[in-house]
């Protein structure tokens, strides 16, 4: 795809038809598709809520709340000019790196991670927040870059841009958010019309990295899930034991599933993390082949609509903004799909809308809000 070029903007101070954007434009399409999603990801909820699913503090109910929560930030998000983030891009970046320097500094977790940070009771993880923040900044650099991105200093300049926040969250460490920044500001690059040899002498560049990183980077225990994917049956009862589970739920569940709260190794326990990191066997098991299937074409209906919010927008901004938001819900849908059938080593990569978390839902909202608000100023009437 060649480099998108449009005409500046002109923004208006009071005001007016180039700031308000017209909500014929809104994109029901797009809204629909998440929304289904995210039901699906209440109905995994419910089938692995202990007890009684409504009871207080299920995660059943949790979910509610997120999901409260995520149309207010959906619906403040599409109401703004999508054109102010582009103008306190910078601003934003250095919020970013402080709530990610913030979680190092105070967070908590498992195993000796600081991947949460507590406030009033509640859990906060800023990677997830820092993900979309992240897309709007990449956004604004390239498309303040758009007839410079077929040099090299501009990819390098991307990559120096992303290269900060990546590392912060690789000490946490996370391995899973890093490489889902990677994919961004790849997936960004190449959908911006960057030249393809850059970025494959890029790529080919962080191919000769992954020696060191494994070596100086990636602790023991993430070390031993890369070696379970490879064999599970090594260590049948430690670091092979979730993939194991996994693909037991995934084959038990057949063609039509174990019906909703039927799945044996759900309901009784035996798949770990079955509602945030595992919970697309548990939609295997218990909604079976069919109900993967749907999954996997809302998804793809999804991400049409993100490409096609980006492609009609007529601004590079939000071309680069629609690119870096696909691009990160793709490569977590395949490394998250991937990693419970056995096809992808253990992550920690969240399924986007269905696994369980306040911080994955509310961040998705958020993104979605500024694709509609890019859709309503700049787009033209939906097919």
């Amino acid at each position: 795809m060649g480099t998108l070029r449009v005409q500046p903007a002109r923004l208006s101070v009071l005001g007016g038809s180039t700031t308000s954007g017209s909500w014929n434009h809104f994109d029901l399409q797009l809204a629909f598709y998440a929304l289904a999603l995210t039901v699906v990801g209440l109905l995994m909820a419910y089938t692995n809520s202990e007890g009684s699913p409504l009871e207080s503090g299920s995660v059943f109910t949790r979910g509610l709340m997120w999901l409260a929560i995520a149309i207010v930030l959906f619906t403040v998000a599409a109401a703004v000019d999508f054109r102010w983030l582009r103008t306190f891009a910078w601003p934003i970046y250095l919020v970013n790196l402080g709530l990610l320097v913030l979680t190092l500094a105070i967070g908590s977790g498992t195993g000796g991670v600081s991947r949460w940070v507590t406030i009033g009771g509640l859990q906060f993880q800023f990677s997830e927040l820092a993900k979309i923040l992240m897309a709007v900044v990449l956004a604004s650099y390239l498309s303040r870059r758009q007839h410079r991105l077929k040099s090299a200093g501009a990819i390098l300049g991307a990559g120096m841009v992303m290269a900060p926040p990546l590392a912060l969250v690789l000490v946490q460490p996370d391995l899973g958010t890093s490489l889902v920044f990677g994919a961004m500001l790849f997936g960004t690059l190449f959908l911006s019309g960057a030249r393809l040899r850059w970025l494959f002498l890029a790529a080919g560049a962080v191919v000769a990295f992954i020696p060191f990183a494994w070596e100086n980077l990636l602790r023991d225990y993430q070390r031993a899930r890369l070696y379970s994917f490879i064999d599970p049956t090594a260590d049948p009862l430690n670091s092979g034991y979730q993939l194991i589970q996994s693909q037991i739920a995934v084959g038990s569940g057949g063609f039509f599933g174990k019906g909703l709260t039927n799945g044996t190794q759900t309901q009784l326990d035996y798949l770990p993390v079955q509602a945030t990191d595992f919970v697309g066997a548990t939609l295997a098991e218990e909604l079976g082949f069919v109900g993967g299937v749907v999954v996997l074409l809302l998804f793809t209906a999804l991400l049409w609509r993100v490409l096609l919010v980006g492609w009609r927008s007529q601004d590079a901004f939000g071309l680069a903004f629609a690119s870096a938001f696909a691009s990160m819900i793709l490569f977590q849908l395949l490394v998250n799909f991937g990693m419970v059938m056995g096809m992808m080593p253990i992550t920690g990569i969240p399924l986007p809308f269905i696994t369980h978390g306040g911080a994955s839902l509310t961040s998705l909202a958020l993104g979605l809000g500024i694709l509609q608000s890019i859709a309503t100023r700049k787009g033209r009437q939906a097919w």
